[in-house]
């Protein structure tokens, strides 16, 4: 294994560590049901700003519109297959936390992906590129890790589960580094982008249908809850531009 390649798969334990730090915040700040309102909101205008400010822009630049819509689409159907298939599961197994638990830990790996793919695919570029990103998404996904571990709480989930919960967001951003180095290195621009726009349809879904669902469902909104959700827009934003430039 190249040097090359252990330096990405480090950088990809970067998002990881800023997720599990989000859940080890969660069970030390024991939060509230309103905290997790909020932190679901914050959580899913990151995610909805990932989109907007760092995938659609650059996949837009050199890719056929036409080639990007399908695979957001598909994306978005995969998500749609997943949620199918944990609710087939939740139905055998009742008393488990509930489809819309799981599909927020859906989301949040499935951003944690579209991690690994930048970092992945940012290295084909520089290294400096994929660090720069790897930072850029430490911040992000700390109030993503609090939200999955706080909302795994509150469906009755206990702590040696949640912290099995929290740990395994590892695999999905590390796995995607290391796939789109070896498969996507030396691919195309436009299979590049198609994948990491396929991630995107993906997760922009969970956000809007599952995470904001699940924030409704956890305490009523409020004011406070539209701010947290364009506090987390606005996050990502400051992080992006001001690391990327």
């Amino acid at each position: 294994m190249n040097s090359e390649l252990w330096s990405v798969l480090g950088l990809a334990l970067l998002p990881a560590a800023g997720n599990f730090g989000g859940g080890l915040l969660a069970e030390w700040l024991r939060p509230s049901s309103t905290t997790l309102n909020r932190a679901l909101h914050a959580s899913a205008g990151i995610i909805l700003a990932v989109i907007c400010v760092e995938v659609m822009p650059e996949a837009l630049k050199n890719t056929s519109v036409w080639i990007l819509a399908i695979a957001f689409m598909l994306g978005g159907m995969a998500y749609l297959s997943v949620e199918a298939g944990i609710e087939a599961w939740q139905k055998r197994t009742p008393g488990g936390a509930g489809t819309g638990a799981w599909m927020v830990y859906v989301a949040v790996a499935a951003d944690l992906l579209g991690d690994g793919l930048l970092i992945g695919t940012g290295s084909a570029i520089s290294t400096k590129l994929a660090f720069v990103l790897a930072i850029g998404q430490v911040l992000a996904d700390i109030p993503e890790g609090f939200a999955v571990i706080a909302n795994f709480r509150d469906k009755g989930i206990g702590r040696a589960g949640r912290l099995w919960i929290a740990a395994s967001f590892t695999l999905p951003v590390v796995i995607a580094a290391a796939l789109s180095y070896f498969l996507l290195r030396n691919q195309s621009e436009t299979l590049k982008m198609s994948a990491l726009v396929f991630v995107a349809g993906l997760y922009s879904l969970a956000a809007v249908e599952d995470m904001l669902r699940e924030a409704h469902e956890s305490a009523e909104d409020s004011r406070w809850s539209a701010m947290s959700f364009l506090a987390g827009f606005a996050l990502f934003l400051i992080v992006s531009k001001e690391l990327i430039g």
